[in-house]
């Protein structure tokens, strides 16, 4: 039973089924989306993860080892009741994993690769990290094993979890009974998850079990009105392994330890309840340039830009946390449009924390907006594909410097 390894066994699985899925796909019998480049980027990163995981393998079952001789409790790898309990603790601990590997952004440079492609096929659920070792994502686990769990246990379950989220990782299955939607996590609640759409950002961390989600408050549904469009905010728009694997890093790197050149994404928004220091900054440059209809000669509108801290309980401006704000004059048309805005033209709207200054809210800044003053036409951050939305203005990007 120690030797029992999930993740071995069902790979040849994972082969047949996904060679399956595009067959199916070509017959016009199932929906599914795949390049091959794409494809291959997730191969490789399933491939290469395991080696990469021999990195720190060595400290990751020493470690669990030592935790492990100081348990608190005898739990024995034979009794039902045991897996039922490590079944439930190590999908919570996924659960807060998955969610911090989101929100904390040491650990979404090694997580975000999963989400890179724009294709939301089985392939994708290979497409593993490289760095989480080094990044000690692992650690979450720990405890389990202080409380009594056998390490091959732990592994097993582990195991077990990456394998059932290999399927929900499919286009061709659109909705699952509903008492299944409701306790598991099914391809409908995971395409949300892997969804670049505003409304479904931050959203369905689960492994096995959608309950944490909908416990914890991070649950959305697909909705049929809002399809998912998959990737990140910013696409990478490469098919380039290395810069997968490690472009966050390298971002993490040269931003460290204060903003550098900082971009935000939809919503310009730091990643879940994150926050970014732009105090030090001089500048806030704005892509901006359509839609068409409203930016054209005697026409180019005066845009607002607000940049809000995180929410405050009790405050009352929009965002629910202090804002500053200032507003620009666009004057041309095109993609290559960009304004530069001093931060001193900037003046506070809300202070919610007692901020004086506009530099106390910028150095606690959450989220940056857009808006087109007298209408409630908010921007919608531009496809990394090139194609911009409809129902918003055209933003390429934002930028301190």
């Amino acid at each position: 039973m120690k030797d029992f390894n999930p993740v071995q066994l069902a790979t040849p699985i994972f082969i047949v089924t996904i060679i399956l899925e595009i067959v199916l796909a070509r017959l016009g019998k199932a929906k599914a989306n795949y390049e091959a480049r794409d494809t291959a980027v997730s191969l490789g990163m399933g491939l290469f993860s395991g080696a990469a995981g021999l990195l720190t393998a060595g400290l990751v079952v020493a470690s669990t080892l030592w935790v492990y001789e100081h348990r608190l409790f005898e739990i024995p790898m034979t009794a039902i009741w045991a897996w039922a309990a490590i079944f439930l603790l190590e999908d919570l601990t996924y659960y807060w994993f998955h969610r911090l590997s989101h929100e904390r952004r040491f650990w979404w440079a090694a997580h975000v690769n999963h989400h890179t492609s724009q294709h939301y096929n089985l392939s994708t659920a290979l497409r593993q990290t490289w760095t989480g070792g080094v990044a000690g994502t692992w650690a979450l686990w720990l405890p389990l094993a202080f409380l009594g769990f056998p390490p091959a246990m732990i592994a097993i379950q582990k195991g077990i979890s990456l394998v059932y989220q290999y399927w929900i990782h499919t286009e061709a299955i659109r909705r699952m009974p509903k008492w299944f939607e409701a306790v598991f996590n099914t391809p409908s609640h995971h395409r949300v998850h892997h969804a670049r759409n505003p409304r479904y950002l931050d959203s369905n961390y689960a492994g096995i079990l959608i309950i944490w989600d909908r416990l914890f408050g991070t649950f959305q549904p697909e909705l049929d009105e809002e399809p998912c469009r998959y990737g990140t905010v910013k696409n990478l728009a490469t098919f380039n392994i290395l810069r997968v694997a490690f472009h966050e890093w390298i971002g993490f790197g040269l931003n460290a330890p204060a903003i550098t050149n900082a971009y935000f994404g939809a919503f310009i928004k730091a990643p879940g309840n994150a926050v970014v220091d732009a105090s030090a900054f001089a500048n806030i440059k704005v892509n901006v340039w359509g839609p068409d209809q409203l930016f054209k000669a005697g026409t180019f509108p005066a845009l607002k830009v607000v940049m809000q801290g995180p929410a405050v309980s009790g405050c009352a401006s929009n965002s629910g946390g202090s804002e500053v704000s200032a507003t620009f004059q666009t004057t041309s048309q095109g993609a290559a449009a960009v304004y530069n805005i001093p931060l001193a033209n900037f003046s506070i709207v809300t202070a919610c924390s007692g901020e004086t200054t506009v530099a106390q809210v910028l150095a606690k800044l959450a989220q940056v907006n857009i808006l087109l003053e007298g209408t409630n036409i908010q921007y919608v951050n531009k496809d990394g594909d090139g194609v911009a939305f409809t129902n918003g203005l055209n933003v390429g990007s934002i930028k301190f410097d």
